[in-house]
């Protein structure tokens, strides 16, 4: 294969190994380990996940007006972004060899892309050839020019005196060159969100919905999306072993329906059990790639309750190592949204139903939060937002992935759920955390259209539909002021979380003109 195209010169380039042969140069070349289970596991050194705040993107006349600037879209100048090329370039070209995979990224043939990963480890080659839809000989030799490029130097640190970098680490994304580059980071987890927040930018172009979520489908095709912030239950409860699961992070919405954009899974794995979560468990195996896990010297088993190394270890798989998955990952136009938040304080109901204006509310809102003594400084619940459940990855404003789901919603005709994975009885440190039976219980619920029709109560504080009766749930948990002893309490803790909710949606509630539809009607 050649690559002077892109400057690198490197004699050895190994394009689209398979496993086993990644396998092999990983053990020989780079320090990686089989484990018991079979996987393969190595470490991503310093950097553990992603670095958000080194994310660069590049300020061209071309896309300039349709970027979201701010603190997750930091403008770079295309002179800086060039040194940063020319030093990882630079750099791949010291390689004794370099590894080449090329790939797809979204399962639906119309909004397909191709990918080429250049890096300089074999376990960065074997994790994308997990997270990328991997492709046929025939199709790989039909492949030709990617549409975009990721240049992983990431063993090389990144140079701050080039203007715009501050630290060492630089993650750059030019939409104009179709190239991204990663410099002092080597956490694998940097390339697929790179491919994520590629797709974040070009599918509202094509009037595609792109999406943070995982997403799944019952035996009579009805579909299912669940969004959430880590700790809500995204995986867990998406996750089940009577639907198929389309996939676990990644999708988009389309006229057809939607669509997985990965090819793979990347699950956390931090106290992972074969009897908590079975069906990752036992897709920890050949192909699989373990990520700053820590195994024991002699028996090669992992520990996954040691969180030595980080508290985000990772396993990577290919998405047909889940027994259950729909392959090709697609499906129909989703049945149900369900947005997932675990609310410490305590004052938000299990479950309510959505008008599609508090859909667009809640989605852009984003809302879970903290929990006492899980960081230094925090003694009560902290609320935390992120705009449409994934701001780190988005591109354009927040308001446009919330006017396409409502108005996909409304043409397709899906109900909207808020489920509440969090506290009831008080807050947190009074109440207790609603139990997972009592929260899977909602969702077969949910997908069952058990509570399509059922008698509702509107809360007075955040305007929420309650349904009073719930399958295999007990009714007095369900409205949350009644759980509490409290009542005077519970009113000024949700009037609290009520303020806060508003003022965090009021910093998105300007830029796009909807006057003539009924999103913003209602929303605070």
């Amino acid at each position: 294969m050649n690559l002077t195209q892109y400057g690198i010169t490197v004699q050895e380039i190994h394009r689209n190994l398979a496993p086993a042969e990644l396998y092999e140069h990983g053990v020989r070349f780079d320090g990686a380990q089989i484990v018991s289970s079979g996987a393969l596991a190595t470490t991503s050194f310093e950097k553990t996940g992603r670095s958000p705040k080194d994310k660069r993107v590049v300020e061209n006349a071309s896309s300039s007006d349709d970027i979201w600037w701010g603190k997750v879209n930091i403008p770079l100048s295309s002179d800086s972004f060039d040194q940063n090329y020319a030093i990882a370039v630079d750099y791949l070209n010291t390689c004794s060899q370099i590894y080449v995979f090329d790939g797809f990224a979204g399962w639906d043939p119309n909004h397909q892309l191709k990918i080429r990963i250049i890096c300089s480890r074999p376990y960065h080659a074997l994790f994308m050839n997990n997270m990328l839809i991997r492709p046929t000989l025939e199709q790989l030799e039909e492949f030709g020019e990617p549409d975009y490029v990721v240049f992983n130097g990431g063993a090389q640190p990144a140079d701050t005196t080039v203007e715009g970098v501050e630290t060492n680490t630089s993650v750059a994304l030019d939409f104009e060159e179709k190239r991204f580059v990663i410099l002092g980071t080597q956490y694998a987890g940097e390339m697929k969100k790179g491919v994520f927040t590629i797709m974040h930018y070009l599918m509202p172009k094509a009037g595609v919905l792109s999406m943070h979520c995982s997403a799944n489908e019952g035996a009579d095709g009805d579909v299912a999306l669940f969004f959430g912030l880590s700790g809500t239950g995204k995986t867990t409860l998406s996750a089940d072993a009577s639907r198929a699961l389309i996939g676990d992070d990644e999708h988009c919405w389309t006229d057809d329906g939607i669509f997985n954009i990965e090819g793979g899974c990347y699950a956390k794995t931090i106290d992972l059990s074969a009897t908590s979560e079975p069906e990752i468990y036992q897709a920890i195996r050949f192909g699989t790639v373990l990520e700053n896990t820590v195994n024991d010297p002699v028996t090669r088993k992992v520990d996954y309750s040691d969180t030595s190394l980080t508290q985000n270890t990772r396993a990577s798989y290919p998405i047909e190592y889940i027994p259950n998955a729909k392959i090709p990952c697609v499906g129909g136009h989703p049945n149900n949204i369900i947005l997932l938040t675990c609310d410490a304080f305590g004052v938000l109901p299990p479950v309510s139903r959505l008008t599609p204006e508090q859909t667009m509310y809640h989605f852009i809102n984003g809302y879970t939060a903290k929990i006492a003594g899980t960081e230094m400084g925090i003694n009560e619940p902290e609320a935390t937002f992120s705009a449409c459940f994934g701001d780190a990855f988005l591109v354009m404003h927040p308001t446009v992935y919330g006017e396409l789901l409502a108005e996909k919603m409304e043409l397709h005709g899906a109900s909207a759920w808020l489920v509440n994975t969090g506290w009831i009885g008080g807050a947190y440190g009074r109440g207790n955390r609603i139990s997972l039976k009592y929260t899977r219980a909602i969702i077969n619920a949910i997908h069952a259209g058990a509570l399509n029709h059922v008698l509702t109560v509107t809360d007075d504080i955040f305007g929420l539909a309650i349904p009073t009766a719930v399958p295999d749930c007990p009714a007095e948990i369900l409205i949350p002021r009644n759980t509490w002893e409290d009542k005077k309490a519970y009113d000024e803790t949700a009037k609290k979380l009520r303020q806060l909710l508003n003022a965090n949606f009021a910093e998105y509630a300007h830029p796009v003109d909807v006057a003539n539809t009924p999103i913003r009607r209602n929303v605070a």
